[in-house]
């Protein structure tokens, strides 16, 4: 599993910002969705949640297909243009309500990190 580096956890940890899911289904098909999400210090992972979870396409997704991808980004600047970003590749799993782990979540395991634009100031 990857690790995050001091400045993409600060990142993570910091201003809440939407993110975006990419799965696929067993035929392969692609499916990209804004999410809520959190960082998960304990863990080193994403954790994604939202309303009616287990009934969302990206949840069975996980559930048929484990590899998923997940980006956060932003524009530090608009004039010039600055994006901030970090994403994510990994194993996922799809986690059903339990008094364990709470409501139903997809966490990603990171196996790649990639991100870029951390250095600018928001």
């Amino acid at each position: 599993m990857a690790s995050f580096s001091a400045a993409e956890r600060a990142y993570l940890e910091g201003e809440r910002r939407l993110g975006r899911l990419a799965t696929a289904d067993a035929s392969g098909l692609p499916h990209v969705v804004p999410v809520g999400w959190r960082y998960n210090p304990e863990l080193g992972t994403i954790d994604i949640t939202g309303r009616n979870f287990t009934a969302s396409r990206k949840f069975r997704n996980v559930q048929i297909n484990p590899q998923a991808a997940f980006v956060v980004d932003d524009l530090a600047s608009v004039n010039p243009w600055r994006p901030r970003s970090v994403m994510i590749q990994g194993r996922a799993e799809a986690l059903e309500d339990s008094d364990e782990e709470g409501p139903a979540l997809i966490r990603i395991f990171p196996d790649g990190i990639v991100s870029w634009g951390l250095d600018i100031p928001g």
